[in-house]
C-alpha cells in the first residue's frame, strides 16, 4: 500500500525474467535476449531522468524469485527500479494438401507442405522491489504465418520465430515509449500514483496529492506579503 519514491536520476536494471517452462530450452538463446535488451537500452537510455540502464544477467533472479529476488538485485547492483522483460510464443506446426508430396524422393525438397504459424509476446514491466509495485508496463506482440519444404522446415521455423521476437519486441518500445510519455504528463500534473523525489532528496513532483515546490514559493510569498500589509502603520498609502 505504499506509494513508490523514484529517486530521479534513475538508476536502472534492465533484465529478462527467467524462463521455466518450455522456453526454457525452446525460447531466446542469451545471445539474442542481450541483442533486445541492448535495443531496449539504447532507446531510452537518452531520457533526461535516466542516468544509467544496467543489463542484468537472468541467472541472478534464478537463485531466488518474486519480490525478494529482485530486491536482492537491486542491492547488488545499486539501482532505483527492475525493468522486466518476459515473453511468451506458441509455434504451431500443420501439413497441407502438398505435404502428400512428401511420398516421393523429391517432395521433401521443393514441396512446401509444411505451414506454421507463430504468435509472440513480448512484455516490458518496470517495479519497484522495495515498495513492490508495479510503475509502468507495455507490450508487444507479433503474428506470422509461412509454408516451408519438410527438409527446410526446422531452419525456417526458427528463422521466423526470431524475427518474431523481433517485430514484437519492436511494438513493445513503441508502446512503451508512449506509455513512458504519458506517464511523464502525469507525474507533472500529479495524477501519477509515485513520488519523485531527487537525488539529493528535494521532491521534484509527485502523485496522491503532492505539492510541486512553485506552489509552495508561491504561497510562502503570498503569507509574506500578507504579513507585511497588515504590519504598516494607519494612513501610509499601499
Amino acid at each position: 500500500n505504499r506509494i513508490p519514491q523514484l529517486h530521479v536520476p534513475l538508476r536502472v536494471g534492465l533484465a529478462f525474467l527467467p524462463s521455466s517452462g518450455p522456453e526454457a530450452t525452446t525460447g531466446l538463446d542469451d545471445a539474442h535476449k542481450e541483442e533486445l535488451l541492448e535495443r531496449i537500452k539504447q532507446r531510452f537510455a537518452g531520457r533526461k531522468f535516466v542516468t544509467d540502464i544496467v543489463l542484468i544477467p537472468d541467472y541472478y533472479l534464478r537463485g531466488q524469485r518474486g519480490f525478494a529476488g529482485l530486491e536482492g538485485v537491486q542491492r547488488l547492483y545499486g539501482v532505483d527500479v527492475m525493468a522486466l522483460v518476459s515473453y511468451d510464443q506458441v509455434v504451431h506446426m500443420d501439413d497441407n494438401d502438398w505435404s502428400l508430396g512428401y511420398l516421393t524422393i523429391v517432395g521433401a525438397y521443393v514441396l512446401k507442405g509444411s505451414r506454421h504459424d507463430i504468435s509472440t509476446l513480448v512484455d516490458l514491466a518496470v517495479v519497484d522491489p522495495t515498495t513492490r509495485s508495479l510503475v509502468i508496463r507495455a507490450g508487444g506482440t507479433d503474428t506470422r504465418h509461412g509454408n516451408t519444404t519438410l527438409v527446410a522446415a526446422a531452419r525456417n521455423t526458427r528463422e521466423a520465430s526470431t524475427a518474431g521476437f523481433s517485430a514484437a519486441t519492436d511494438q513493445m518500445i513503441a508502446h512503451f515509449d508512449a506509455s513512458l510519455t504519458k506517464f511523464e504528463a502525469d507525474v507533472r500534473s500529479g495524477k501519477a500514483n509515485v513520488q519523485v523525489v531527487g537525488k539529493n532528496g528535494g521532491r521534484d513532483a509527485g502523485g496522491g496529492g503532492a505539492m510541486q515546490w512553485p506552489t509552495v514559493l508561491a504561497l510562502l510569498m503570498l503569507v509574506t506579503l500578507r504579513g507585511g500589509l497588515r504590519l504598516r502603520p494607519e494612513g501610509i498609502s499601499q
